[in-house]
């Protein structure tokens, strides 16, 4: 496992160097996820390239390839001499659209688990843990 830093409200980006998930494709997928569970808002800053690198004991290339990869989506601004920062572009989509990706998603995501050997259930209590204590439902 690599460290573990964090921004000022606390989201951290936890690396797990065994999964066989490239290392990149796990920094985006986390900073999503932040930003899907609300650790992460428009306009937050994240570390630069240089010390995120640092921080993770990883080559700058790898966040810089998955800073880019964001940035390209439209999930990350990088202001020249200020940082690299959440957007505010909000994606449009249709309601229609949105449901049917995220039927797709969670389709995807639960025959994924499934075939790792978890239940719906199990991975429900995972995904709960990720909602700030102040907005869950359960």
């Amino acid at each position: 496992m690599g460290r573990t830093p964090a921004n000022a409200k606390g989201f951290q980006l936890k690396l797990d160097l065994r999964s066989g998930v490239p290392v990149y494709r796990q920094i985006i997928d986390q900073v999503r996820a932040g930003m899907a569970a609300g650790a992460l808002a428009a306009g937050d800053q994240l570390p630069t390239v240089r010390q995120l690198a640092v921080d993770l004991a990883i080559n700058p290339n790898t966040v810089l390839r998955a800073y880019r990869e964001l940035e390209l989506g439209g999930t990350l601004e990088t202001h020249q001499g200020t940082g690299t920062f959440i957007s505010n572009k909000k994606i449009v989509k249709n309601n229609a659209q949105r449901e049917r990706q995220l039927a797709q998603l969670a389709g995807e995501f639960a025959a994924r688990a499934g075939a790792a050997g978890f239940t719906v259930e199990e991975l429900l209590d995972r995904l709960y843990e990720l909602v700030p204590h102040s907005t869950q439902r359960r």
